[in-house]
């Protein structure tokens, strides 16, 4: 029997998929079960775990005879998986056949939903981030909200698939989520109808001679859309910008829950000429990996602005982290998420399917993020007094170790421009409150033209207050992991 190993860096499940959608589409490795099992054999045959099997059998048979009700043995031993495998760490989870199917029909098409990406913690569902331009997002729903109830009945002591099913539902339908906001205490009520959600992986704009490009997650179509919005912005330039030319770029991976390995080096590698990108090491030595970039730069040298903040996860931190270590990119926001491992999405024959962590990745400074994040060059809050309760990898519960990595203590950069120091690290008490479609609200990005601009030696735009939201790239998208 073979199995294939898709490499997966999404941090959440989708509500509204079992799985994200980078897990679907798999790299093609393919390795015997086997021969993989017969790797280590130490414990194979032992008295340990003879009795330790005896046990769970035992186990099964008083629940079968006692429990209030009849429970079925597939029942019982699915729980069972499900428990052996999400219980090794937050982001390993056993599927069976039904949720696996849910997850390739979803993930192939469009559903209705809301655009929450959520997480399970502690048998509780919290929200890692809404996704831009989603009922949850218009409703103002925040990373770290915990859902409580779902159409005013509580969600406790549900699995996250059962509350993500709960979620479902055909677009146009409504939906009532209770929420409770942890640093105030409050609970919330929110009237929502499910729409149709269409996942804009590339978004783009033009800030006087500076290209902004937002990326919302790692997909399979994204480095090419990535291409298209830079090309529409070099040729918007011509005509718009002072001196007909792009002079720098933002790279926006604020709230990108991560996705897809190769898409994360193939974007790496669309601005580093030369060098490491990330490495992966796992249980066994022979899968260790290392990507190098292959001479290419997109952007011929232009300075850039990477904005990060506590939702930036997995394949945005490989990202940020190469930009970083490499000196290609001054990184400003708040510290990303810190998941430093990487899943692998094994079919189990028609049984169902198994996400397994299976590696840890490093920056090319041989660095592992893994419960530690990425550090901005700059810190930068998003709000003066943000009331969202912000978490990371570091807050959820067994979190695999951070080992194997550089353990020296980063010095910090020499190389920022002189206004690094002037940047204020949050906003002033009365600025505005955040509007995705005004530009001018948003403290980081503006700050980030600031650095930008004392790069190039240009003024920095003065024109936000009047610029348009960026642009929305049509590009096919699959959902995230984690989304409803």
């Amino acid at each position: 029997m073979t199995f294939r190993k898709g490499m997966l860096l999404g941090t959440a499940f989708l509500a509204g998929a079992v799985l994200g959608p980078t897990a679907l589409h798999t790299l093609g490795h393919v390795t015997n079960v086997s021969s993989a099992l017969a790797r280590d054999t130490s414990h194979d045959n032992s008295a340990e775990t003879v009795r330790l099997l005896t046990l769970f059998g035992t186990v099964m048979d008083v629940v079968k005879s006692e429990y209030v009700h009849p429970v079925s043995d597939k029942d019982l031993i699915n729980n069972a998986l499900d428990g052996m495998v999400g219980n090794l760490d937050p982001h390993s989870s056993y599927m069976t056949a039904d949720q696996f199917k849910d997850m390739q029909t979803e993930i192939s098409g469009k559903f209705g939903g809301l655009g929450l990406q959520v997480q399970d913690e502690s048998g509780h569902v919290r929200v890692v981030s809404p996704i831009d331009d989603t009922p949850a997002a218009k409703a103002g729903i925040q990373p770290g909200d915990f859902i409580t109830m779902v159409d005013h009945k509580s969600i406790d002591g549900l699995t996250l698939d059962q509350a993500v099913r709960k979620m479902r539902g055909d677009a146009g339908t409504p939906i009532s989520l209770t929420i409770v906001r942890p640093k105030t205490g409050k609970t919330l009520n929110f009237d929502l109808k499910r729409e149709i959600i269409h996942v804009q992986i590339v978004r783009s704009a033009l800030y006087g001679s500076t290209a902004y490009i937002r990326l919302t997650e790692f997909d399979d179509d994204l480095e090419n859309a990535m291409h298209t919005a830079y090309r529409k912005l070099q040729a918007e330039a011509k005509t718009r910008a002072p001196g007909g030319k792009l002079t720098g770029l933002i790279l926006d991976l604020r709230s990108n829950p991560g996705g897809k390995l190769d898409q994360a080096i193939a974007v790496s590698n669309d601005f580093i000429k030369d060098g490491e990108i990330v490495s992966i090491r796992g249980r066994h030595p022979e899968n260790n990996q290392r990507w190098d970039a292959r001479g290419t730069d997109i952007t011929d040298g232009l300075p850039i602005v990477v904005l990060t903040n506590g939702g930036s996860a997995s394949a945005s931190e490989i990202v940020s982290g190469a930009l970083k270590d490499h000196h290609r990119a001054i990184i400003l926001g708040e510290k990303t998420f810190g998941k430093g491992s990487v899943q692998t999405l094994i079919p189990v024959g028609d049984q169902g399917a198994i996400r397994l962590t299976t590696a840890r990745y490093y920056t090319p400074s041989g660095r592992s993020i893994q419960g530690l994040g990425i550090t901005p060059d700059i810190p930068v809050a998003e709000t003066h007094d943000d009331d969202s309760f912000e978490y990371r990898e570091a807050d959820l519960s067994h979190i695999l170790t951070n080992i194997g990595g550089n353990r020296t203590v980063a010095q910090p950069r020499t190389d920022l421009p002189p206004i690094a120091k002037s940047i204020p690290k949050a906003p002033p008490a009365n600025w505005p409150a955040f509007d995705p479609a005004k530009p001018a609200t948003d403290f980081q990005l503006q700050q980030g033209l600031k650095v930008l601009s004392a790069l190039a030696g240009v003024p920095v735009p003065t024109e936000l207050t009047t610029a348009t939201a960026p642009d929305k790239h049509d590009t096919p998208a699959h959902k995230p992991s984690g989304t409803h």
